[in-house]
């Protein structure tokens, strides 16, 4: 399993390395999945999936000089055919997955199939996550509460042991100081990871490394 855990994308040269060392190659020889579901369940979602896609808003993540750059939409692939969309995906270097409600994101990933596939896909393809989609893959998740998904609806995957906690310090988010982030992994059955946006997580199998330009800290429960 290859996962790059981003706060807000490839943001610095050491993240941008670690993508490259995860691929394999350059990121101009590799094609990439962008899966903009969760930002759908927060307000704006439309026009920042569209900016996202651009570019214009937030650090490097779809404009990064992609070989190829496909748009995979879980909502719609619960209606379509398996052999229309698993084979690109399997045949994709990198999987894109942006930010938004994670809730939302968990949820249409099980739906869609998408979930059930990750271990086998993740031995070849690389999984970079964006905020919620980092989230989605670790112990702990949040929501928005900007949808009618059923109450008891997973937050995460869990398929690493550990917690995550982006846009440590963050002007956007108040909340996201490091008091309050350590009040809330006290309260938490596994280990986490503050992060800032000039900060990722890279895991390879049960390997964790922190790539970090800026700063982070790791929380005991």
């Amino acid at each position: 399993m290859k996962l790059l855990l981003t706060s807000a994308g490839i943001s610095n040269t050491s993240i941008h390395n670690a993508l490259v060392d995860l691929l394999g190659k350059p990121v101009a020889e590799a094609s990439a999945l962008f899966v903009p579901t969760a930002i759908y369940a927060i307000p704006n979602g439309g026009d920042i999936v569209r900016r996202v896609i651009r570019g214009s808003l937030g650090d490097p993540f779809c404009e990064l000089g992609w070989k190829s750059l496909g748009l995979l939409e879980l909502t719609a692939l619960p209606s379509i055919k398996q052999e229309l969309w698993v084979p690109m995906l399997r045949q994709t270097d990198a999987l894109l997955v942006g930010g938004g409600d994670c809730q939302y994101l968990c949820y249409w990933m099980q739906q869609s199939g998408l979930a059930d596939l990750l271990p086998s896909l993740l031995r070849r393809t690389v999984y970079v996550g964006l905020s919620a989609g980092s989230m989605v893959m670790t112990r702990f998740g949040t929501t928005y509460n900007n949808h009618t998904l059923p109450a008891e609806s997973d937050k995460s995957l869990g398929l690493v042991d550990f917690a995550l906690h982006p846009h440590l310090d963050h002007e956007w988010f108040p909340k996201n100081s490091l008091d309050n982030i350590e009040k809330l992994a006290a309260t938490l059955p596994m280990q986490s990871y503050a992060i800032d946006d000039q900060t990722a997580i890279k895991v390879i199998d049960g390997s964790i490394e922190v790539v970090s330009e800026g700063h982070w800290k790791l929380l005991r429960p």
